[in-house]
């Protein structure tokens, strides 16, 4: 019997859960988890090496890596095939956010301190 999945960790959730292509696009629609969409965010955006990433998200590197290329791999067929690219579903854990930001960059915490520059 395999082992049951461990929730990954996830900062929060996306702004936008559906991008789709404006012209010529193909009526095909790829289904990104929000933990594919969290490894992206951190690794390619928040600029964390796969073993932090691993750290934020509570779970092993190798988990991370095999996340991390099936994420890059839906983000790419969408772009060149021009597929809908939604983020929905996936083994997660949400985090708090509030007071006590999950990491050193959180999406939570960094959305705060741009909404506090904007004022």
């Amino acid at each position: 019997m395999p082992r049951p999945r461990k929730c990954r960790k996830v900062c929060a959730m996306p702004r936008s859960n559906r991008f789709v292509p404006l012209y010529g696009g193909c009526s095909e629609e790829i289904v990104m988890t929000v933990d594919e969409y969290e490894t992206i965010r951190l690794i390619d955006l928040a600029g964390y090496t796969q073993e932090e990433c691993a750290a934020q998200m509570e779970v092993a590197r190798t988990t991370v890596q095999g996340v991390y290329n099936e994420a890059r791999h839906k983000v790419a067929e969408a772009l060149v095939y021009g597929k809908m690219l939604t983020i929905a579903g996936g083994d997660y854990d949400l985090c708090e956010g509030s007071a006590n930001p999950c990491g050193k960059k959180c999406h939570t915490f960094c959305c705060k301190k741009e909404q506090a520059k904007e004022r």
